[in-house]
């Protein structure tokens, strides 16, 4: 999608008004907006089970399904990702306001996917899957505090929203 004279983006801004526009009208950015704090949570609680087993040597299977969760809405979020980038942006992956991020996050799905090589294979003892995994969660890591700061510069840029007005100054 060309971008059109009115719509040139400046060095520092994310969206042209009319990607806003569509990033704004996009279902698919509710969409994000649930898969993302679901991924960190599966996260979360997947790398505590991950560490514990790495610590004890217990709960293979639950570290196991942990990461599975993890990878399924790894790959969800992917998928859905890139179906928003082409409604907002125009392209699957690589629109220059995310292209960082989505190369960053083809490494992170490349290692999510080592993993499950690595288990469905046997190609690695269950404490090499396990180190894979937690390689692939720093990556992921790292990912996610990339998002997050294009998050926080979105809300930055985003135009002030209209005040508020008491109901007695509505009557005026």
């Amino acid at each position: 999608m060309q971008l059109s004279g009115r719509e040139e983006r400046t060095a520092r801004t994310l969206y042209t008004a009319e990607e806003r526009a569509r990033r704004d009208a996009s279902p698919w950015t509710l969409v994000q907006a649930i898969l993302a704090p679901l991924q960190f949570l599966a996260f979360a609680v997947s790398l505590v089970l991950v560490l514990r087993y790495m610590a004890t040597g217990e709960g293979y299977l639950a570290a196991t399904a942990s990461i599975l969760v993890k990878t399924a809405l790894l790959f969800a979020i992917m998928l859905t990702g890139a179906i928003w980038e082409k409604q907002v942006f125009g392209r699957y992956l690589f629109a220059p306001a995310f292209f960082w991020e989505d190369v960053f996050s083809l490494g992170v799905v490349a290692l999510h996917a080592a993993y499950l090589w690595a288990l469905l294979t046997g190609a690695l003892p269950p404490s090499g899957q396990m180190a894979v995994a937690l390689l692939a969660y720093a990556a992921y890591a790292i990912n996610a505090a990339q998002f997050l700061l294009k998050l926080r510069a979105a809300r930055r840029e985003a135009p002030p929203r209209p005040a508020r007005r008491a109901p007695a100054e509505a009557r005026a």
